[in-house]
């Protein structure tokens, strides 16, 4: 049987309207954009869900729609986060540095699509998203790769300098159903499972928990406006920051060590 998460966000796909990866590159790709996370109980996520996605939503306001790929809504996604053996981009998160970035390769595992990620703050407090798609044979941190990256960090920083020695830190496991309006995502993610890379170990998520994450232009949408309405708050976390201080519990997890404890009991 699958976890009790799971189970809620399959539900949910299945309930709402479908719109397709080209409507929603269209009406919100946001790789430029603010994003809040939560930790939800599946109990308020499945009423959540049904309010997001009710074509008679109050007020006027258009139901949230859920992205469907060839007959697919529930999809699975692997990343496989890299940092230097110090950990700089952590450390970098950890201590809230302005000038701080991650850096990924992300399978989408149902299509076989790979892509080597960026992401990164802006001076607006925006996170920003840069990406290269990678083919078959291409290695997560070839020459190529590596002068993407240069490239990104010097167009954004400046002055930064592409980390030396970078390694597989951490690899995510979960599955994803995304909902979309104009402008807004909501993406919930279910199942996740983290990996140290370094050291063999893992942790899994409570199966009783969905994560889910706001992404606008804007500060707030309708989602975190709902969400604040069941009294659940951002968790203030990201899952490769999350998931490296469940795997090395000496690192600390500072400002959102209660999150962690709750997403990995």
């Amino acid at each position: 049987m699958p976890p009790e998460a799971l189970g809620a966000v399959e539900r949910a796909a299945v309930a709402a309207h479908p719109m397709s990866l080209a409507e929603l590159n269209s009406r919100a790709e946001l790789l430029a954009r603010h994003d809040n996370s939560y930790v939800v109980p599946v109990s308020v996520f499945e009423d959540f869900a049904a309010r997001l996605t009710d074509p008679r939503r109050p007020g006027g306001r258009p139901a949230f729609r859920v992205l469907a790929i060839d007959g697919l809504r529930c999809f699975r996604y692997r990343s496989t986060y890299y940092d230097t053996p110090e950990l700089r981009t952590f450390h970098d998160h950890r201590q809230g540095r302005r000038r701080r970035f991650r850096i990924r390769e992300r399978v989408y595992e149902d299509s076989g699509e790979r892509q080597f990620e960026v992401k990164l703050k802006s001076g607006r407090g925006e996170t920003v998203k840069h990406r290269q798609r990678m083919a078959g044979g291409d290695r997560p941190l070839d020459a190529t790769r590596l002068r993407f990256l240069a490239r990104v960090l010097r167009e954004s920083y400046g002055t930064l300098d592409v980390p030396y020695g970078l390694v597989p830190s951490l690899r995510t496991d979960y599955r994803r159903v995304t909902f979309v309006a104009e402008g807004q995502r909501v993406t919930c993610d279910a199942g996740l499972v983290v990996r140290d890379e370094a050291r063999g170990g893992r942790a899994v998520a409570d199966g009783g928990l969905v994560l889910v994450e706001t992404k606008t232009r804007g500060h707030l949408t309708q989602a975190d406006r709902m969400l604040h309405g069941y009294g659940v708050r951002p968790a203030g976390f990201t899952k490769y920051s999350a998931g490296l201080a469940a795997v090395r519990p000496e690192l600390g997890a500072n400002a959102w060590a209660r999150a962690v404890r709750t997403v990995f009991p």
